[in-house]
């Protein structure tokens, strides 16, 4: 193919809509949703987490049990929002209940998600802090931080063996269909968007006097 042929097949593929830019999309448009009377729409929220999912799925075996806990919490969540209309208003009916923290109760869902969203903001802030950085050190790091307070001994285990498994940079930024300029354009639009979205979930518990330590 000669210079011509390249520079249109780069110039098309960077015009594709991929993963990153949905998901980027996805969370401006939902940090655009609701006000402080209304609520944040819990069918919009479902629609944008729903999204995030392909992301655990790049990163291979490492992260096979956040995908499979993260997809099947939403999907839950998704069977929640056909009765409740807002994220406030699950919380207040599991609040009402006294199943806030029951297993499967949609606000332990709810909480789980969040935490889903949470480490790839935190991966994406690794990844983003040096061109250098392994995936490997990032993925670690950002684990750390968000999920593994809250696993088991042999979640956390099984997690650090499947760090061997993960893609390079190179070849994450293949299966998403990205340069690492266009990468991080928008993994910072998502931890734009991401950061008061994880901060008013946090309130929804806080405000109704129910700690974060689980």
């Amino acid at each position: 193919m000669n210079d011509f042929g390249n520079s249109l097949g780069k110039t098309l593929k960077m015009a594709t809509k991929t993963p990153l830019f949905t998901i980027a999309q996805a969370f401006e448009e939902l940090s655009q949703c609701g006000t402080k009377d209304e609520g944040l729409p819990s069918d919009k929220f479902c629609d944008a987490c729903s999204l995030v999912s392909v992301l655990f799925n790049s990163l291979g075996l490492a992260f096979k049990f956040a995908e499979m806990e993260y997809v099947a919490k939403v999907g839950n969540l998704v069977e929640a929002s056909k009765r409740f209309a807002t994220l406030e208003n699950i919380v207040d009916a599991d609040v009402g209940n006294g199943t806030v923290k029951k297993q499967k109760s949609p606000s332990r869902d709810l909480r789980r998600v969040r935490q889903g969203l949470d480490l790839v903001r935190a991966l994406f802030e690794q990844f983003l802090s040096s061109k250098d950085y392994s995936l490997r050190n990032a993925d670690s790091t950002a684990y750390a931080q968000v999920c593994a307070p809250y696993h088991t001994w042999a979640v956390r285990t099984a997690v650090s063996a499947g760090m061997h498994t993960l893609p390079s940079r190179e070849q994450l930024l293949l299966k998403l269909n990205e340069t690492d300029h266009s990468a991080k354009k928008k993994m910072r639009r998502y931890i734009k968007a991401s950061r008061p979205l994880i901060d008013y979930i946090d309130k929804l518990y806080i405000s109704r006097k129910i700690s974060l330590d689980w």
